[in-house]
């Protein structure tokens, strides 16, 4: 016999003797809280054994060696059965406790113990009193839901109030997650407290009010079924009310059709799909990419997510159309092996059923919510990755459906299924191209508020490629609220940084797959020449997504010595956590490769991310948008919103939830975004902005070198690069025959149509861009300086720019200061030997992002390097960058880096644990800005 407080686990023993009557997951759950607060249980009476298999509580209980009955019934034509009552009294009970009981359990059981007997009720009573009270709690569309804890009595729910809790009930709540949410674990917790309260002796007896008592009855499928004569949110009501047992349903086309997943939206949405006719209803529903929109009497609409056959076949609602199309795969022999043990493993839940056959239902079986739930978990076992939804079961019920659904995810083919693309296709470059033009929001490709659009141009002949949908504010917003729950609700948020890897990995295998489809996209839409943008555009950013993938747990803080307070011993460590949502905005040069510099490193943090391509370059971000879903890359974790920078640009700056924005474009924008930033929510910021990058040319470099690596410089992507030699200087005794060099080398560049393999130079950007840098030249020529050659619109259609190049330039001119992101070489002299003076030079600049030297001197180099004030300094190379080496600018270049591997987008939080005790632990969530530039960028 132990003491009233056992002195080896320190748990209080209560005398009390309780019998537990009832069944369930919730029943197995209050019975082993009971046993840890140390009561005594005498005895579970519990249902007899299904299909040999016992419930949850019978087996828990039966495991501590505690006495279980399994009696099929309390009474017979409303008499107790003496015998089942006197086994009852033999144990002894001083309290019976019914966590959830579907059997009817005769008074003189009710009133026999000492304390009487208590019942858990999952409804605020007096209101719904009933078997089916979570359900009718949301059919009346109440806002309040909770439970009771009541004294049993001789009426039905009637008897006095022991405790209750209570719950706000959301808009979409299902019996299932309000269950799930509130009253499955609060009320575990709240059936112990109210058995502690009789224990203590402080337990209240509190008589029901009959004023707002209500009685409904039990819900089943004969009387689920829907009433359209309804405003949209009474049929909401309804079908989530149902949702899953007994489940609502309609005649449909002739058969009985059960609906699950209801939501209302928003009455401006634009339905786009094709129209349902349901007896009854009040208009046509619409099957829709999101699925199935139906309308209440009162013109309002509700979307239902999934639809159920009389054969208990489950579809998602946006496929009723194409249900059954679906061809079958063959199997590898590895997934062969893999379908014989899920074989084994439905044989092992279904032991009734004497042999699994490919037509073998699940549910017909006799299959039940807690075989899914163990089927779900039999699955990952045998396959790590095969995630699964206890949905996909309920979709896919066949044994042949079922395997033929999990090769499906185990091929990474699933999600392919899942996404609906509206595609533009083109047959170009050898190949079809297939491009979406939707915004991607929440994992869907969807038109924008009013279905706006704009024409995005090939400017190869400024012909319009496409329409595509041009964002509004409530987009954004849109897009942000998904990028929110994705990082705090979803699958995201939670997922192992092993797993995220895995997928980004993933990614970038689809990536390569469709690269020669992205370098033509990206060709056709911004004018990259298309060998340049499958090797950078495109190859870069799948080097990027694998780079960042490998760094996703390898993101790692460190321990930190500190000052002892003693007695006590100290540990501190620092830990990153990722920021949430970030939003980016990208430019039109390297439409893709900007995008994945940007949104690998925040994924691979485990952010979210809303992306705004540059309005006249969408077309790549929006093909990466399909392989990121395609890689199982979870719903709302990626959004792409094309749209104007005035208005999605303006909206992500201001926008409070977004706790990061990281924008390459011009200083001027650059500095009215980190003014928004600051103003809105004091967001984190990183900003590539603009660039004269200086390149100094000593006479001792090799000319070959310094020749091809000047063209480079100044003439690589059209000269539409950041990093671009915006100046060179040229030592005075070697610059002649520099310039000459140079010409010579311009001349042989072929101009032309940048999917021709021989073209070296495409057209520039847009049309804009073209007048601008025509209005540059002039300007260059009015000052004084020398027009050696180009300078001039190249007389074909298309946006083509001749490659250019000034001499004599000086320092005061407009091109010596001004960037021209265009292919305009400018040169400059300086007097040998005044290596001081030119690097005063070339540092009389805004800006600080790149700059470049050439020479054979080792200890020159070293000296210029380190004098130029820009982020990356070029030695006898140019435009060399890498992946793991990190890239950002000076001065109003900007700050924050982009790529290496302290660019994941973090939160530092330092954490201080005292040895005594250890429960003592602060958390200090602070962001340390550490000063220097290669560290500069966390």
């Amino acid at each position: 016999q132990c003491m009233n407080v056992c002195e080896w686990c320190l748990v209080p023993v209560k005398a009390m003797k309780i019998a537990l009557i009832g069944q369930s997951l919730f029943g197995q759950e209050v019975y082993k809280e009971l046993r840890k607060e140390g009561y005594t249980i005498v005895g579970v009476f519990t249902i007899p054994d299904k299909d040999g298999r016992a419930d949850p509580l019978a087996t828990e209980a039966e495991k501590d060696g505690v006495a279980v009955f399994k009696f099929p019934r309390w009474r017979v034509k409303g008499q107790a059965i003496p015998e089942v009552v006197a086994q009852y009294k033999a144990i002894g009970a001083e309290l019976n406790v019914l966590p959830f009981c579907s059997q009817f359990i005769p008074m003189e059981v009710i009133d026999h113990p000492k304390h009487g007997s208590i019942i858990y009720h999952p409804s605020l009573l007096p209101r719904h009193r009933g078997a089916s009270a979570i359900n009718w709690t949301l059919i009346h569309g109440d806002k309040k839901g909770g439970f009771t804890v009541f004294w049993a009595d001789d009426g039905l729910d009637t008897g006095p109030i022991l405790l209750q809790r209570d719950c706000d009930v959301e808009p979409n709540d299902t019996v299932n997650t309000i269950y799930k949410r509130f009253l499955f674990p609060e009320g575990v917790k709240g059936t112990v407290e109210a058995v502690r309260l009789i224990a203590e002796g402080k337990a209240p007896r509190i008589s029901q009010p009959e004023e707002g008592a209500t009685y409904e009855c039990i819900q089943k499928k004969d009387n689920a079924k829907i009433d359209w004569n309804q405003s949209a949110e009474a049929l909401h009501n309804w079908i989530r009310g149902n949702d899953k047992v007994p489940g609502a349903w309609a005649e449909v086309e002739g058969q009985k059709v059960t609906f699950y997943g209801s939501t209302l939206v928003d009455n401006g949405s634009i339905a786009i799909g094709q129209p349902l006719q349901i007896p009854g209803a009040s208009r046509a529903a619409t099957v829709t990419r999101a699925g199935l929109l139906l309308y209440g009497n009162d013109s309002k609409a509700l979307l239902v997510k999934n639809l159920q056959f009389e054969d208990g076949k489950m579809i998602a609602a946006a496929q009723y159309f194409a249900s059954g199309s679906s061809a079958a795969v063959e199997l590898t022999e590895e997934e062969k092996s893999f379908a014989e043990q899920m074989r084994v493993v439905w044989q092992s839940i279904l032991n009734n059923v004497s042999q699994i056959e490919d037509s073998t239902d699940f549910f017909k079986s006799g299959a039940a919510s807690m075989d899914v739930v163990r089927l779900v978990e039999e699955v990952k076992l045998r396959a790590s990755n095969c995630q699964l939804q206890n949905e996909d079961v309920y979709m896919n019920c066949t044994f042949q459906d079922f395997i033929q659904m999990c090769v499906r995810k185990l091929r990474g083919e699933d999600d392919e299924e899942e996404l609906l693309v509206d595609y533009v296709s083109k047959n170009i470059n050898n190949m079809s191209v297939k491009m979406p033009h939707q915004l991607f929001i929440n994992g869907e490709f969807v038109d924008a508020e009013g279905g706006k659009t704009y024409k995005t141009i090939n400017p190869t002949d400024g012909t319009a490629i496409c329409d595509v949908s041009l964002a509004q504010i409530s987009d954004v917003d849109r897009a942000v609220a998904a990028a929110k729950e994705a990082f705090e609700e979803g699958e995201w948020g939670k997922m192992n940084p092993r797993d995220r890897g895995r997928l980004i990995y993933k990614l970038a295998d689809l990536m390569e797959q469709h690269q020669e489809e992205l370098a033509t996209i990206e060709a056709m839409d911004s004018g990259a020449v298309y060998t340049l943008a499958l090797k950078t555009h495109v190859g870069m950013s799948i080097q990027t997504f694998r780079y960042f993938a490998g760094w996703c747990d390898k993101i790692q803080g460190s321990t930190i010595p500190i000052n002892q307070a003693r007695p006590n011993r100290n540990l501190t460590f620092t830990k990153k956590e990722p920021i949430g949502v970030c939003a980016i905005v990208i430019p039109w040069n390297y439409p893709l490769m900007m995008l994945a510099w940007k949104t690998a490193a925040c994924l691979a943090a485990g952010n979210t991310v809303v992306l705004k391509p540059a309005q006249v370059t969408p077309l790549t971000a929006l093909k990466f948008a399909e392989l990121a879903a395609r890689a199982g890359l979870p719903k709302g974790v990626v959004n792409i919103l094309p749209g104007s920078g005035a208005l999605v640009g303006q909206r992500l700056s201001d926008h409070p939830d977004i706790h990061k924005l990281a924008f390459t474009g011009s200083t001027e924008i650059g500095k009215h975004i980190m003014k928004s930033c600051a103003v809105s929510n004091v967001k984190k910021v990183s900003l590539e902005l603009g660039g004269k990058s200086p390149l100094i040319i000593f006479s001792d470099c090799d000319m070959d070198k310094a020749v091809r690596m000047g063209m480079s410089s100044v003439f690589f992507n059209k000269g539409e690069n950041c990093i671009a030699a915006g100046r060179l200087f040229v030592e005075d005794n070697i610059h002649d025959h520099f310039v000459k060099r140079v010409v010579e080398e311009v001349k042989k560049m072929k101009i032309g149509d940048p999917l021709d393999r021989a073209t070296d130079h495409g057209p520039q950007n847009h049309k804009a861009h073209l007048d601008k840098l025509v209005e540059y030249c002039q300007i260059g020529i009015k000052e004084g300086a020398t027009l050696v050659c180009g300078g001039k619109q190249v007389q074909r259609p298309g946006f083509f720019f001749e490659p250019t190049v000034f001499t004599d330039v000086q320092d005061h001119m407009y091109i010596a200061v001004e960037e021209s992101f265009g292919p305009i070489m400018i040169l400059s002299k300086f007097k040998s030997g005044e290596v001081d003076n030119v690097l005063r030079r070339a540092n009389a600049t805004e800006f600080g992002l790149a700059s470049g030297v050439f020479t054979r001197d080792i200890s020159k180099a070293l000296y210029v390097s380190e004098k130029l004030n820009a982020g990356t300094v070029f030695v006898n190379t140019y435009n060399k960058t890498d992946v793991a080496s990190p890239f950002g600018g000076f001065k109003q270049s900007g700050f924050g880096k982009d790529l290496g591997k302290k660019t994941c987008c973090c939160y530092y939080v330092a954490v201080v644990l005292y040895s005594c005790p250890v429960k003592e632990m602060a958390l200090h969530k602070d962001t340390f800005r550490p000063l220097r530039v290669e560290q500069a960028t966390s």
